[in-house]
């Protein structure tokens, strides 16, 4: 073989590897993209129960309306974010937001009783399920991508074709760490 067919050969080799490690990262950043646009869907029905919340509520706590006005700020917030850091931001806070709001219920055993407050606490508890059902397949698919950003040689065409890592959706510690009940 002559040293301009090696060379040929060469060059294509390394086109088809480029064009090989271009489509890898595609196909995960539309996964990506994909995977978040799921929480997105469950983060917005989420957004949707809570004016239904809001309105049951009204009637038997009204002096807890600081509690009620946070609710429905973050999730205006979440409503209105621009993208997947803001949208998170929201999240944190309004799930932090629901869990004070879910301690101040206690203290009325009337709106407890309730048959409308029951049904929605039992679907934003299921809400929250699938919230995290599917914050744990987002967070997968990014850790994907980002695995395959930050390894050679993928990192260097990631780098020249502008992928950029993706944030992971982690749970803020105030919604991890619940406060401890004491019957002292």
């Amino acid at each position: 073989m002559s040293p301009v067919s090696i060379l040929v050969i060469a060059v294509v080799l390394l086109l088809f590897i480029i064009i090989v490690i271009y489509n890898q990262l595609v196909k995960k950043r539309i996964l990506v993209k994909e995977a978040w646009s799921g929480i997105g869907t469950f983060l917005q029905q989420r957004n949707d129960m809570i004016p239904n919340l809001v309105e049951t509520v009204k009637g038997y706590a009204l002096h807890e309306s600081s509690t009620l006005a946070d609710i429905v700020k973050w999730r205006n917030k979440g409503a209105s974010a621009s993208n997947p850091s803001e949208q998170m931001d929201a999240g944190d806070h309004l799930n932090k937001s629901l869990m004070d709001f879910f301690a101040l219920a206690e203290a009325y055993p009337d709106l407890k009783a309730n048959s409308n407050f029951m049904s929605l606490q039992a679907d934003l508890k299921e809400m929250e399920t699938r919230i995290n059902q599917s914050r744990r397949y987002y967070n997968g698919t990014v850790r994907s991508y980002n695995q395959a950003i930050a390894v050679f040689p993928s990192n260097i065409l990631a780098g020249i074709f502008g992928f950029t890592a993706e944030p992971f959706f982690e749970e803020e510690a105030a919604a991890r760490n619940l406060p401890g009940v004491s019957f002292k």
